[in-house]
């Protein structure tokens, strides 16, 4: 089914990673909506600057376990958390925390592109200018650079105060990724970036994403198992809720453990 793996690449294990190469350490997380329980006692490890894709069938939790990284579904009524979630070694979760400095830190880019319904340009600077950056030097540099880094600044520098609402689907996907890097983010939440664009678009956020390693840690939601094992170092299967395998792409695709995964990924049921 996965005719393009290298096989003879050594397989990564998780657990024997160091603590300094982790970039989010979940620990026993279980999520409610009112009554629903829609996460049960995850754990998993995310290594920094890999790609980790989280597959399942539709309402299984991936999206849910997504906006558990930058607190999203705290906006949710009825939402009830259990369990720890560490990021740069501190607890998310902890009364205490500063939600919005967690969410510059935790980018998140979702299904459809989202673009604000203004120019290019102050889409790139808005969140900068939220935390109070007025420096127009600052504000063009940081403007450029998430540009360049999403392969947008040749197609737009000369349209730069254009509505963002002019560019392709494509562009605009590209536009809000860089919207969001734009605040040197630690961390890039992906929730099916490209499951409303074309396939050529799609090649060229996929080939995006493998390039944002190099900076971030980014972690992608897909419905897409070829996706997944294009473009990610990790895999996590959940299934109702429940986390049933997380390993090495390659040896999810190849050789999964469980007889659950392998009856998924082969297109037995979801």
């Amino acid at each position: 089914m996965f005719d393009y793996f290298d096989l003879s690449r050594p397989e990564v294990d998780l657990d024997g990673l160091a603590d300094e190469d982790i970039a989010i350490d979940v620990r026993d997380l279980s999520l409610k909506f009112g009554s629903k329980l829609a996460l049960k006692d995850i754990r998993m490890r995310i290594p920094k600057r890999q790609i980790t894709s989280v597959i399942g069938p539709s309402g299984c939790g991936k999206s849910t376990l997504l906006g558990c990284f930058n607190r999203l579904n705290d906006l949710t009524p009825g939402c009830e958390v259990q369990g720890e979630v560490y990021i740069n070694e501190r607890n998310i979760y902890h009364r205490k925390e500063d939600v919005a400095a967690l969410r510059s830190r935790v980018g998140m880019v979702f299904q459809r592109p989202n673009p604000f319904p203004m120019s290019i340009y102050e889409n790139l600077v808005y969140g900068l200018k939220i935390q109070g950056i007025r420096d127009r030097r600052t504000l063009d540099n940081a403007a450029e650079q998430a540009l360049r880094d999403v392969a947008l600044w040749k197609e737009v520098r000369d349209r730069l105060f254009d509505s963002a609402l002019t560019l392709s689907g494509g562009q605009q996907q590209r536009l809000v990724i860089a919207r969001a890097i734009a605040l040197q983010p630690d961390i890039l939440l992906l929730d099916e970036p490209t499951s409303a664009l074309d396939p050529i678009s799609t090649l060229t956020i996929e080939e995006l994403i493998t390039q944002l390693k190099e900076k971030y840690t980014v972690l992608i939601v897909t419905h897409n198992m070829q996706q997944a094992a294009r473009v990610s170092d990790f895999t996590a299967f959940l299934h109702q809720g429940s986390l049933i395998e997380y390993s090495d792409t390659n040896r999810l695709f190849t050789r999964p453990k469980q007889q659950q995964t392998e009856e998924y990924i082969t297109g037995r049921y979801g």
